[in-house]
């Protein structure tokens, strides 16, 4: 029988973050460390926030608002996963109440404004809720995860190394993010979304755009930016980045992302 209750939530605030888009987001936020965002509140909801300084950690619950025209899968297939699971045996946003929550860290509160860390969530994300962290409360170090747990996870993690030629491409990207953080959103935090997508495995995944080629090595598509690598046992070795643009594309760039893509060709090859 259809219970025909429903109930009404309103945001609390909003996130603002550097992931504009879906695919740049971390898939946990623990992926996310260090990232720093804030959470911008309401007027009418500045005074509850009084005491919440001071907690180290802060459970925010949010509104999967970019998920919603996805609707409601009973079944999904994690990035974790060889096979679909139940929705309620993942983090799935695709929920049949998208609700989402993650353990940010707390810097400090200015005013209406959180200044947070270890954030995963995408800019302009509703927020439904904070609640302080209490790790008496809230951290069950031995408790059983289900599917995941070693055992029966199918997923084994990979190391993943990067190449020199791969950390000088690196660390040239870092310092044109940081003169042009805004305009150059799309290369925010490369390694760790390339360590973290290759960490699960150099098989192609629907969450892993990779394909093989020719020279016999394979290639991950990380938005606008591609990432070859090649390997052996369970070491991944990422030896190079290269653009995702075409030449054509490039040489009538005219956003920062896309001139800083042609910069990188003309540098780098």
């Amino acid at each position: 029988m259809t219970d025909p209750r429903s109930y009404t939530v309103r945001p609390i605030g909003f996130v603002r973050s550097p992931f504009v888009e879906k695919i740049q987001a971390p898939r946990q936020a623990t992926v996310a460390e260090d990232v720093g965002a804030t959470i911008e509140i309401l007027p009418e909801f500045e005074h509850a926030l009084a005491d919440l300084e001071g907690f180290e950690r802060i459970w925010v619950l949010f509104w999967f608002d970019r998920a919603e025209s996805d609707g409601f899968r009973a079944k999904v297939l994690p990035p974790r996963s060889d096979r679909k699971r139940g929705v309620f045996a993942t983090r799935s946003p695709h929920r049949p109440n998208p609700i989402g929550l993650s353990a940010v860290r707390l810097d400090r509160i200015e005013g209406r404004t959180l200044h947070v860390r270890d954030v995963d969530l995408l800019d302009g994300t509703p927020v439904l809720d904070l609640k302080p962290y209490l790790a008496y409360a809230d951290a069950f170090p031995e408790a059983g995860a289900g599917w995941l747990e070693k055992k029966s996870d199918p997923i084994v993690t990979w190391e993943v190394r990067f190449s020199e030629l791969a950390e000088t491409q690196l660390a040239w990207i870092s310092e044109q993010v940081a003169a042009d953080p805004e305009g150059l959103r799309d290369a925010f935090d490369l390694r760790n979304r390339t360590q973290s997508a290759l960490a699960l495995g150099p098989e192609p995944h629907p969450y892993r755009r990779i394909k093989r080629t020719d020279e016999g090595d394979s290639i991950l598509a990380i938005k606008d930016w591609r990432a070859r690598f090649t390997f052996t046992d369970h070491t991944i070795e990422v030896r190079r980045f290269t653009s995702g643009y075409r030449s054509r594309e490039l040489a009538k760039a005219k956003t920062p992302a896309e001139v800083m893509q042609r910069a990188f060709v003309a540098r780098f090859g």
